[in-house]
């Protein structure tokens, strides 16, 4: 995870013979003559979209946004430094799907450490060796407090389960200011989820894989380029409704009607939540409750843009335990790893939700107030800056999913459950072991098509 610094398929190019399952040629026909309309032009629907037609069937696929890669977001507004405002890293570089698929086109890849860390007091003060051992003796106790109650019959949320250390140190400022750092810089950062409503039991359920964590040198988009070279891709076509209820599906956009055999919803689960496509007849009782009870987080990024490096050179991430919770505990260094003078901030969860609605200008000043507080008040202006607003996104809302208080893992295999033979869903969300990640939405999008084939044999 990214506070862990605190704890110290051959893929072949599209035109081979390999599927991305690494099974069926690219040349087969076992779906051919079938309809198949994918809604969502993320990595979960194109690489759903690569498998099912390399598999010989007639695959379209619809995405309501003007651009491909749904949560997979590479901004070029910065000719010389691609920036992902979405998906950024491989988290796990070793036997990672996302790994390969980038080995396969040769992609240039940098890696950053959580060893490459400087963490700074509330004061804007390095910490010591002891203070630092002090953070790590904090945070062994809150894996300790976690661990335990993970073992009680009962679910509560991670807030619940913190009570009695936040009584114990009711009277230390200073400990409770770096109690709500960790509880942010460890878990709200990356699970997405505020710890008010994460899960005590279920937050942690998903498997990691081994191996650090990379950056595109070009930006994560070029994943999504290669996959999507080739299939019929339909932008700004917005999906308001989906008919399953008769052998052929009918697919309704704000635009036009799609006929298919099968369809294949990758849609996010904030948008799942939000009601926004209308499914006829409804979907079945356990699937809505999935949809209702698992938890769509947030997190936001600032980048920031400097002419010239006034931080450490040699750190990768720098940890600053600010007076409010929440706010602007982790900064990442892009000059280290990519040779970039950017840093890059994050605000996650409710706090993430709260700057949505801040105007840029804003969220730059009070970023840079916190980075005045370790640097001092004379370091340089940004010359630009790029900032995300994942739970405004109309196509998004939210960044990706957690594990919530009242949720169960396998809600997310309930998500996953294709209907009648007909209708199957892919996405972050409908993976269980790999939630809230790009590789296991890449995944998901595989299993769908492997669904699909297996109705078809």
């Amino acid at each position: 995870m990214r506070g862990e610094f605190l704890r110290l398929l051959a893929f072949t190019a599209l035109t081979g013979k390999k599927s991305l399952c690494g099974g069926s040629a690219a040349t087969g026909t076992t779906l051919k003559g079938r309809r198949v309309v994918i809604i969502g032009a993320g990595l979960a629907g194109l690489a759903a979209a690569r498998e099912l037609q390399d598999n010989g069937a007639d695959v379209l696929v619809l995405e309501a946004r003007d651009r491909r890669g749904g949560r997979i977001w590479t901004s070029n507004k910065w000719q010389d430094m691609p920036l992902d405002l979405g998906a950024t890293w491989i988290h796990g570089v070793k036997e990672n799907p996302i790994t390969r698929l980038a080995d396969g086109l040769q992609s240039p890849r940098v890696e950053t450490s959580y060893e490459k860390a400087q963490l700074y007091k509330t004061d804007g003060k390095p910490m010591t060796t002891s203070q630092e051992e002090e953070v790590t003796q904090m945070a062994a106790v809150i894996s300790n407090i976690l661990r335990k109650a993970q073992n009680r019959e009962s679910d509560r949320s991670m807030l619940e389960s913190m009570e009695p250390l936040m009584i114990e140190y009711r009277d230390s400022p200073d400990r409770l200011r770096l109690i709500h750092y960790l509880l942010s810089a460890e878990f709200e950062e990356e699970y997405s989820g505020p710890v008010e409503r994460l899960s005590t039991h279920w937050f942690d359920d998903a498997k990691k894989f081994e191996g650090g964590d990379a950056l595109f040198l070009e930006g994560f988009g070029v994943i999504i380029e290669d996959l999507a070279r080739g299939l019929e891709i339909r932008l700004s076509q917005e999906v308001r409704s989906v008919h399953w209820d008769a052998a052929e599906l009918r697919v309704f956009t704000d635009k036009s009607e799609f006929r298919a055999d099968h369809v294949v919803i990758t849609l996010p689960l904030g948008v799942l939540k939000s009601g926004s496509v209308r499914f006829e007849p409804e979907l079945p009782f356990e699937k809505q409750v999935a949809i209702s009870k698992l938890g769509m987080g947030v997190l936001n990024k600032c980048y920031l843009r400097f002419d010239k490096v006034f931080w450490p050179k040699d750190v990768d991430w720098l940890g600053f335990v600010s007076a409010r919770r929440g706010e602007w505990n982790s900064w990442v260094s892009l000059h280290r790893a990519a040779k970039m003078p950017v840093l890059l901030g994050f605000s996650a969860a409710d706090r993430g939700r709260d700057l949505e609605l801040w105007s840029d200008q804003r969220i730059v000043a009070s970023a840079m107030q916190a980075l005045k507080t370790i640097f001092g008040s004379r370091i340089p202006d940004p010359v630009d800056h790029q900032i995300t607003r994942w739970a405004s996104d109309p196509y998004a809302r939210g960044s990706y999913s957690y594990n919530a208080v009242g949720s169960h893992p396998t809600m997310r295999s309930e998500l996953m459950l294709p209907l009648a033979k007909r209708l199957f869903f892919a996405g972050e969300a409908t993976s269980r072991q790999h939630f809230g990640t790009a590789h296991g939405a890449f995944s998901s999008g595989l299993r769908a098509a492997k669904d699909i084939i297996a109705a078809n044999s």
